[in-house]
């Protein structure tokens, strides 16, 4: 998964050969997971229709301010397509286009974009060699530059007009990797790793039964996902689950019972800067497995049951520099329980939801939860998704860590 997996990306085209470049930088953030549309100058059209950059982008292109069909016009509101946008990206960028952008000439729908728009814009130049190297160019770029906007570099090669130089706008790939390192440049944990663990863990009886629990892994993979998407690098450890994830920035590890977490969750322990233990992890285990199927004999049928290493309380011991989460899930004496968890487990925050609130716990796409910090501050959440839960966390997280 890319970090631009989910944004809106407007991609603005220009007057430029380059434009038939286009077609394919627009494939590459649709196969990237971003939303695309499309908004051209009127003389960008003779360079690459429409219809293409449509059909690739599955959404409208705009150009002008007015549709116009048989009956009547339909206005291209530019201000709310600026609004729209999480990242605008103008490639390629003309000289001429650049020059009315640095100077606040607006007479196209491209251009009433720009002025509109709040999100970061990105420009890619493309143009002639003597164009490119011309001081008016340079002004342009310093002016676009000054006021916030982000060059995108030209590279060399055989221009269109068989000169050899500088002024190629850079390759679609090029492009989106610009973007992509540039947003993750500005990530609060970009260079960090977070270990995360999730769902239920699984305790032999025999080889076909075993103990378990009603966990499905949610809380935890949204927690992972909230930690990539401000850009950690994550180990997600995970018991049986349903559960999936797509993402470059995460790695998972399966695993079947509480000891198999136990290891893999010390192996990795001491690499890491933030640990999230949101697992519900067996606290007891058959003393015996028993290696072939337990045949239905008894009427009465007891199994002797011996503790799991306490994975939370075995990282608070050895925890250095490390941010320690554990969650708590309660039925009673919620926070006194959570609050003992906490200091007995020497943990930096937990977070505690208990059964009795509705649509929270095991097995919902929802949770109601209560952060609790080493330093006794309580803070109470209303009902929200597990995906905006595991967003606040990670940014209660980085206010407690300054990241």
């Amino acid at each position: 998964m890319s970090i631009l997996k989910d944004k809106n990306i407007l991609l603005g085209i220009t007057a430029g050969i380059a434009a038939y470049k286009s077609a394919n930088l627009v494939r590459l953030f649709i196969k990237a997971g971003a939303n695309v549309k499309v908004v051209m100058t009127p003389a960008s059209k003779e360079f690459i229709t429409p219809l293409t950059l449509s059909t690739l982008s599955k959404n409208p292109v705009f150009s002008t301010f007015v549709d116009e069909d048989e009956d009547n016009g339909i206005w291209n509101n530019h201000v709310e397509l600026g609004l729209w946008a999480d990242l605008f990206i103008i490639a390629p960028a003309t000289a001429n286009t650049m020059a009315k952008m640095a100077n606040g000439v607006c007479d196209n729908m491209l251009l009433a974009t720009y002025l509109s728009a709040k999100c970061p814009i990105y420009f890619a130049p493309a143009m002639d060699l003597d164009m490119y190297r011309h001081k008016s160019t340079k002004t342009s770029f310093e002016k676009l530059i000054a006021y916030g906007n982000k060059l995108i570099p030209a590279g060399t090669g055989e221009l269109a007009s068989g000169l050899i130089g500088e002024g190629r706008m850079a390759e679609p790939e090029e492009i989106v990797a610009f973007v992509e390192n540039d947003i993750l440049g500005q990530l609060p944990l970009r260079g960090k790793r977070v270990l995360i663990t999730a769902g239920p863990t699984y305790e032999a009886i025999d080889p076909v039964r075993f103990i378990g629990n009603h966990s499905s892994g949610k809380m935890g993979f949204e927690i992972a996902k909230a930690a990539a998407s401000l850009g950690a690098e994550v180990i997600l450890v995970t018991g049986p689950t349903h559960q999936k994830v797509s993402s470059n920035f995460i790695s998972v590890i399966p695993v079947i019972s509480a000891e198999d977490m136990y290891t893999e969750v010390h192996k990795h322990f001491n690499t890491v800067d933030i640990a999230v233990l949101s697992a519900a992890v067996a606290d007891y285990r058959p003393k015996n497995v028993a290696t072939q199927k337990i045949k239905k004999k008894e009427s009465a049928f007891t199994i002797e049951l011996e503790k799991t290493k306490d994975i939370l309380k075995s990282l608070g011991a050895i925890k250095k520099n490390q941010f320690l989460v554990g969650f708590a899930l309660e039925t009673n004496n919620e926070l006194e329980h959570a609050k003992g968890k906490l200091n007995s487990k020497n943990l930096d925050l937990i977070v505690l939801n208990s059964l009795q609130d509705k649509g929270a716990g095991f097995g919902v796409s929802t949770n109601k939860v209560t952060f609790i910090t080493s330093s006794n501050d309580i803070i109470e959440n209303e009902l929200k998704s597990k995906a905006d839960v595991a967003k606040d966390l990670m940014q209660l997280i980085l206010k407690q860590t300054d990241a």
